[in-house]
């Protein structure tokens, strides 16, 4: 992670929108119901998914908790993945 400011077409954007992802549809959630777990509107969701939204830290943090997935084991593959 050599750029500090990534674009939210990186490969590494790419990883972490595709976890998400994956693990939404492992919870069986559509954007709909992840949306109300996490007090949000539902487009939110699709806009974090399709790239068109970065996550702050806190955001971040919220995404990962509707998601029943450890903020920082998260943080840990992110680093393991992109040294």
């Amino acid at each position: 992670m050599g750029n500090i400011r990534l674009s939210i077409h990186s490969i590494e954007h790419s990883w972490l929108r595709d976890l998400f992802l994956k693990r939404r549809i492992e919870l069986g959630l559509s954007q709909r119901a992840l949306g109300e777990k996490m007090g949000v509107v539902h487009s939110f969701i699709g806009k974090v998914e399709t790239g068109e939204r970065r996550l702050d830290i806190f955001e971040f943090i919220a995404y990962c908790e509707g998601l029943e997935l450890d903020p920082l084991a998260v943080l840990a593959q992110i680093k393991q993945h992109f040294p």
